[in-house]
């Protein structure tokens, strides 16, 4: 599972990394539509956790449309229309920005570096998108 990896010192919860990690490999386009995940099993013996951490990862994933799971084919990554940006989506990220962005006040961030930061991250994605695009 090259698109995934795990660093159990960090201060991100396990199952946010393999979700996130996830969500890597679909815009990399290591993880395609239709494809299936390895098994709760298999990934939690794989990376060596606890097979609840991998059930709630895959059970957020679900949740924001990213995979469905079916009983006999596991996991499988959803079409992007499945999890295009919604109402419920912005507010989510207005809800997960704001702490951020409180913190970079309080630090003195400038609202310039602030936007800097945010666009530079962007645009990396974006890139990875597009280069997933033309091949």
């Amino acid at each position: 599972f090259l698109w995934l990896t795990i660093d159990l010192t960090s201060d991100v919860p396990i199952y946010t990394q393999i979700r996130n990690g996830i969500l890597t490999g679909i815009l990399s386009g290591e993880l395609t539509p239709g494809e299936s995940l390895p098994s709760v099993r298999q990934l939690a013996s794989d990376l060596g956790i606890n097979l609840h951490t991998v059930n709630k990862a895959y059970g957020v994933l679900k949740q924001e449309g990213f995979i469905q799971v079916h009983r006999k084919k596991g996991a499988v990554i959803n079409a992007p229309e499945m999890y295009r940006a919604d109402d419920g989506y912005y507010a989510r990220l207005r809800e997960q920005l704001h702490p951020l962005i409180a913190e970079a006040c309080c630090r003195g961030v400038s609202i310039d570096d602030f936007t800097d930061i945010c666009g530079q991250i962007y645009a990396h994605y974006q890139k990875e998108a597009r280069r997933n695009d033309h091949e």
